[in-house]
């Protein structure tokens, strides 16, 4: 069985559609809107596609009309793309957005999957790399093979004590220094992390139609072009 996990995609439609991969289950890890300019197509794919997915905090908070409240970096570039998203987005799209599970439990293949969009321990908001020994600990008491996690838009693997932690990285905003579009594939139980590169040019297009201000402009910009490292 090839499981495709998503993760991250916000609203940055030339990012996913640039992802090729055939596929016999797809599971995304949240955050589908936010910083890009094109949540429709992207909610729609995930829709039609996706086995299982989970709610990230950007869906809860585009869901509930909250209002991102700014400061510097990408908080910064929230609050400028958020009334972007609210303005495309119809009813539908936000009552599925508000209807996603927190976490998610599923067996496929004979694998045990638990999904979450940050940790377990905090499934919406707890920011965690790569640390073996903070993930041992949040992994106590969970019943799954493979945790499947994103929010950080930085891919990792780990191996722990018969529990894999897998972050695909984000297909619509890496913040790892690489531009490319990151996702990973997940077949007979060997986890690969893979890139692809992607039309940067149309994502930044969407961008100045939607009449992003310069600022955000420039922001969403250096952020899609340099891998999450501004440069204003």
């Amino acid at each position: 069985m090839k499981i495709l996990l998503l993760a991250d995609i916000h609203a940055n439609w030339p990012a996913l559609e640039a992802i090729g991969e055939t596929f016999d289950a797809c599971l995304f890890l949240g955050d589908l809107v936010d910083y890009g300019a094109s949540p429709v197509p992207c909610i729609e794919w995930v829709q039609s596609h996706a086995h299982a997915a989970v709610r990230g905090n950007h869906d809860h908070a585009v869901a509930q009309r909250i209002v991102a409240r700014g400061g510097t970096g990408f908080r910064e570039l929230a609050a400028a793309t958020r009334p972007l998203n609210w303005k495309v987005l119809e009813p539908r799209h936000l009552k599925y957005l508000a209807r996603l599970p927190v976490t998610r439990s599923l067996e496929l293949d004979g694998v045990k999957f638990l999904l979450v969009h940050a940790t377990p321990r905090d499934p919406m908001d707890e920011y965690l790399l790569d640390d073996p020994i903070a993930w041992q600990a949040r992994l106590q008491r969970i019943d799954a093979d493979i945790v499947c996690v994103g929010h950080t838009h930085v891919p990792f693997h780990l191996k722990l004590d018969g529990v894999q932690v897998v972050n695909p990285g984000s297909v619509g905003q890496p913040r790892d220094g690489d531009p490319r579009c990151a996702y990973a594939v997940i077949e007979n139980g060997k986890v690969e992390l893979r890139r692809v590169e992607y039309d940067i040019e149309a994502a930044v297009a969407r961008l100045r139609e939607a009449q992003l201000t310069p600022e955000g402009l420039a922001m969403a910009e250096s952020a899609l072009r340099t891998g999450g490292r501004f440069r204003l």
